[in-house]
């Protein structure tokens, strides 16, 4: 089949490789019928991540059609189309069972031993195309994929939705809609969203449909600004137009936003101290959009975090956080329990996550659309792929 493969920073290629078959009995082999470019993407693309290996397959939003399926999946038959959770969860462990799914304790074996010695801590959930730290198991951006735990992950959706409309319901979609549950937006709520890329779009989606008063929206490319004023109504906020934590004070009489949601992450540009240190590898992610959040949320406020973060950061401010009184919310999204509520707004029409898509490809292309999402050419806002 072709997929499309890593073979070093910003070196992605689409090439032949293997055929998945199924390894457990409860695994499918899923025929790819759509699949995106993550902005997380961009952090393999980059080099960023810890055990991202040459030949590693990348993608982790995806959905298609059952081709195959072992002998113990009783919830899906050869046919149906489903969407997959970028989070694979066993749904029977602790975590769970308590609808915890990306803190899955089981489906991550590997990377525990190593995580435990290293920061007694369990391993994370594995994730579809996200390195060997998160499992190595192949990702979406490829003609098929074996899925494992099938029972669980896979969700159905109706032929009569456009893969375009539901295809998002992978990540997207769930983690903007989790950061906004997590920042506790309602209606009359105001909040700062940091990072206008797709996370960022789908949290200001899911923050004008709970009702929030003031969504501002911070960025430094006009064209993303632009468009998240005309389809959710934001504020649009500049970097380039000065600090943007002062900008949304003076827009919120002195007080703040009652919740910010960090939607950039830790490769966020950062001080010239912490380019140093990062270069150095004495600190592994940037903490500049984190004190922005902190500066800019009132007190008693939330800060949500869905951007993803590694390893070590200089310069947090736990000091003014603890004065001010804030809630920290973050982590991977818990995308099953999640699954069906956002497909009931999809087919009401309440959500419309398909308007972000700026460009559309087929998978053979994929490298091209890596570069101009990863160079922001062209208003790139989503690139979606077909094999």
């Amino acid at each position: 089949m072709q997929a499309l493969t890593y073979h070093g920073s910003r070196d992605v290629r689409v090439e032949t490789v293997p055929d998945p078959t199924l390894i457990e009995s409860d695994d499918i082999v899923l025929r790819v019928t759509a699949t995106a470019i993550c902005g997380s993407d961009l952090h393999l693309f980059h080099g960023k991540i810890p055990e991202t290996r040459h030949g590693d397959i990348f993608g982790h939003e995806f959905m298609g059609i059952v081709e195959e399926a072992g002998p113990a999946v009783t919830e899906l038959k050869v046919g149906d189309r489903v969407v997959i959770p970028f989070v694979i969860a066993c749904g029977q462990c602790f975590f769970c069972e308590n609808d915890l799914f990306a803190a899955c304790e089981t489906t991550n074996p590997d990377q525990g031993a190593s995580l435990r010695k290293r920061a007694s801590m369990t391993p994370p959930a594995a994730l579809f195309g996200y390195s060997h730290l998160y499992g190595g198991v192949p990702g979406g951006q490829a003609e098929f994929v074996r899925v494992p735990k099938a029972n669980v992950g896979p969700f159905a959706v109706p032929g009569s939705l456009a893969d375009e409309k539901v295809l998002f319901m992978s990540d997207i979609l769930p983690t903007g809609y989790q950061a906004v549950l997590n920042a506790k937006i309602q209606a009359g709520s105001s909040v700062a969203i940091f990072g206008a890329g797709p996370v960022g779009l789908m949290a200001a989606a899911c923050a004008r449909m709970l009702g929030a008063e003031q969504i501002f929206m911070v960025d430094s490319e006009q064209y993303r600004l632009d468009f998240g004023v005309t389809a959710y109504g934001v504020i649009p906020v500049n970097l380039s137009d000065g600090d943007p934590s002062e900008r949304i004070l003076e827009k919120t009489n002195g007080r703040g936003v009652s919740a910010s949601i960090d939607a950039v992450g830790f490769e966020a540009k950062g001080s010239t101290t912490e380019t140093v240190l990062s270069t150095l590898k004495l600190e592994t992610s940037s903490g500049e959009v984190l004190r922005q959040c902190i500066t800019a949320t009132r007190r008693g406020g939330v800060v949500s975090v869905p951007g993803v973060y590694a390893g070590f950061i200089h310069g947090f401010l736990i000091g003014d956080a603890f004065d001010k009184g804030l809630t920290f919310a973050m982590g991977q999204t818990h995308v099953h329990k999640y699954l069906p509520e956002l497909l009931r707004y999809i087919e009401e029409g309440t959500l419309d996550p398909e308007i972000i898509i700026s460009h559309r490809m087929k998978l053979a292309d994929a490298a091209q659309g890596y570069r101009i999402f990863d160079e922001k050419k062209d208003a790139c806002r989503k690139v979606v792929l077909t094999p």
